[in-house]
Order: C-alpha cells, then sequence, then structure tokens
C-alpha cells in the first residue's frame, strides 16, 4: 500500500523506460550515478570535520541500503551464522536501526 502510494505521488518524476525504449529515446541511469557521486562526494569532503575513508563511506552505503531494503538482519546473520538477534521481524528490526 505504501509503494502504491509512493508511485501514485511521484509518478510524474518516475521514467517510463519502456516507452523511451518503444520510441527509440535513450535511457540512460546518469541521473541516478550522479545522485550516488554527489552523496559520496559530501562524505569524502576534506573540510568536514569527519571525512570518511573510502571503505568507511562503502560499508556506511551498504549497511543504509541494507536497511532501506529490509534485507540488515539476514545479511548480518549471513556474516556471523552463528548469532541470534531475536524473534522481532525484520522490519521492526531495521526500522529500530534506522531510527
Amino acid at each position: 500500500d505504501e509503494m502504491y502510494t509512493y508511485i501514485e505521488n511521484n509518478s510524474m518524476m518516475i521514467p517510463n523506460y519502456g516507452e523511451m525504449y518503444r520510441y527509440g529515446e535513450p535511457i540512460s541511469s546518469s541521473f541516478v550515478e550522479s545522485t550516488i557521486n554527489e552523496v559520496i562526494a559530501k562524505l569524502m569532503v576534506k573540510k568536514q570535520q569527519m571525512q570518511w575513508s573510502q571503505q568507511g563511506a562503502h560499508d556506511l552505503l551498504q549497511t543504509r541500503t541494507a536497511v532501506l531494503n529490509d534485507d540488515l538482519k539476514t545479511q548480518f546473520e549471513h556474516g556471523y551464522p552463528g548469532i541470534k538477534l531475536g524473534d522481532e521481524t525484520e522490519h521492526s528490526w531495521t526500522e529500530k536501526i534506522a531510527a
């Protein structure tokens, strides 16, 4: 339900790649790549009080992506097979991490 609301509210900003392909228009991910590069650049700026290392920025982005994909618990348990994280649902677990 939340996804449908998001799509409905943002439909004008979501490109229709199928239609673009049918009309022979170029399909590019440059907007997304540019946004990602901008976020990473902000993490790496030397003028900040805290500058991220390349590995630290990579790890942060991987963790944030796992939280947004509601997959952090699964990935954590995969990396640390002997650990028990409790019986909470994955969604509630990642909500606490994201807060």
